[in-house]
């Protein structure tokens, strides 16, 4: 049975697919409203202002990290394979253009420009993500399952921003094998025994 559609769900969809498609300034709600097929003024309704909507989806974008890494961890606990899981999830969101890029990486190439309520939440996402991965590059070094020469938030910020940087080249090239292509030699670095 299909989720019935929800107004407030599919504006923040149309705002996530125009910010990935052309950043914070990139889109209007007009676009919105001729992409969903409903007036301006139902838009306003929900989202008084683009601060109230961007922030609200940015938001939601890291309840949804949270929840996911939560059920990573339970799905897959050990470290490398955490590594593995998380950045094959990119590759495949980038093959199948489901998630083409990290909303969150590209209104951070923003942030000088946008307004400090959406700045906030964009930090706090790049906060988790670097809390996540730097428990998980320490419990792999503690464990012997991963390799690191650095401190583990050194080596998870580092990881991090391959990841991003591995996004954005893919896109640049228009060849979705760049991501994994370069993620390969930080993943071997930090799992000897990972292809």
């Amino acid at each position: 049975m299909n989720k019935p559609s929800n107004t407030a769900d599919d504006i923040l969809a149309a705002a996530r697919t125009f910010i990935v498609a052309g950043g914070y300034n990139g889109f209007s709600y007009a676009d919105i409203a001729e992409v969903i097929g409903i007036r301006k003024a139902s838009i306003h309704h929900h989202f008084p202002s683009k601060v109230d909507l961007v922030q609200t989806l940015v938001r939601r974008y890291l309840e949804d990290a949270v929840t996911g890494m939560a059920e990573l961890e339970r799905n897959v606990p050990e470290p490398p394979a955490l590594l593995r899981t998380y950045t094959g999830f990119w590759a495949q969101c980038i093959e199948d253009a489901s998630r083409p890029f990290c909303v969150c990486a590209l209104l951070a190439s923003e942030l000088p420009a946008l307004p400090p309520e959406i700045a906030v939440e964009v930090r706090a996402y790049f906060r988790f993500l670097s809390g996540w991965l730097t428990g998980v590059i320490e419990r792999g070094a503690g464990q012997g399952t991963l390799t690191i020469s650095a401190a583990p938030r050194a080596e998870a910020e580092a990881f991090m921003a391959t990841v991003h940087g591995a996004m954005l080249s893919a896109r640049a090239y228009g060849d979705t094998a760049a991501f994994a292509m370069i993620l390969a030699p930080t993943l071997h670095k930090l799992i000897p025994e990972a292809d």
